[in-house]
């Protein structure tokens, strides 16, 4: 796995029942397999995600694989505007790989080979050094696109976050309704937000905590069934990044869009009141809550 692979990945749901429309069940059942794994809110993000992968991927620190993921049709069947870069300005950005690792009859290696007990556990922890390196690389990269592209990107990207008691926090193109839907609560004075983590893997614990640091209420929403485990995926990681800083936040986890099923804004609206009751009481419900499902 020490290939800097880059994949774009629209995301699907698994079968079975067969069904090719999105949610993260792809990747989150991957989550552990240590590739980098970014996700994108819309196409412009998907573009420019793709283009800093190669950079990420290729660093001599990281020489890891790196997932760029869209939602499947959502965004990967729509059509979107998007600026794009001159080929000349890109070539120069990712300048010419020289690979670390290369067939060469003067230097052979070996491809492939089997690891016994006494060599896989060093290569296992070469790999979590790898993807420690990987969270530093990310953000020189992201420093360095915005020299090129004027964009720039966060591990975490906050939206009116500053002043917020409750927030959302969800991966992709939810984010976007999301922030829609806060834009117009907050013309009635509420105070939400919503939290989008860019970065999944390495996950970015530090920028989770910075971001939850004034709440009083947390809503995080999964796209993916973690069968069997209290939480979803990305809820699991925050309340352990939370309860390892001595944090004490009111989170409670919705499962949301399975097989392609639509998150709407009124859905939206509704978690964050439920969020912002959570943040006056200190209380919640119920810890998990299946959104727009029938039962």
């Amino acid at each position: 796995l020490r290939c800097p692979i880059v994949m774009g990945v629209a995301n699907r749901a698994l079968s079975a029942p067969i069904n090719i429309h999105c949610d993260h069940s792809d990747m989150m059942g991957s989550r552990d397999s240590c590739w980098v794994q970014v996700y994108a809110e819309n196409s412009q993000e998907a573009y420019d995600w793709i283009i800093q992968a190669f950079k990420i991927a290729e660093d001599p620190n990281v020489l890891l694989p790196v997932s760029v993921n869209i939602d499947g049709f959502i965004l990967s069947h729509s059509m979107e505007g998007v600026n794009v870069l001159e080929d000349e300005e890109v070539y120069k950005f990712l300048s010419t790989r020289k690979p670390v690792y290369k067939v060469d009859p003067d230097n052979p290696i070996t491809v492939g080979a089997l690891c016994l007990p006494d060599f896989y556990f060093e290569v296992k922890r070469q790999q979590v050094e790898a993807m420690k390196e990987a969270y530093n690389v990310i953000k020189k990269v992201n420093r360095e696109f915005k020299e090129i592209a004027g964009r720039k990107y966060y591990l975490v990207d906050n939206y009116c976050i500053e002043d917020a008691e409750a927030a959302i926090m969800c991966l992709g193109s939810s984010a976007g309704t999301a922030k829609a839907v806060a834009r117009n609560m907050r013309k009635k004075g509420l105070k939400v937000g919503v939290i989008k983590p860019c970065v999944y893997r390495p996950f970015p614990t530090d920028e989770i905590l910075e971001a939850t640091r004034n709440l009083k209420a947390l809503a995080v929403l999964d796209r993916a069934c973690s069968f069997g485990a209290p939480y979803g995926s990305l809820c699991s990681d925050v309340i352990a990044s939370l309860y390892t800083a001595g944090r004490k936040l009111v989170v409670f986890n919705g499962i949301y869009g399975l097989g392609g099923r639509d998150l709407t804004p009124t859905q939206i609206e509704t978690i964050f009141e439920n969020t912002l009751k959570a943040a006056e009481t200190g209380m919640i419900e119920e810890p998990v809550k299946f959104i727009g499902v029938r039962e």
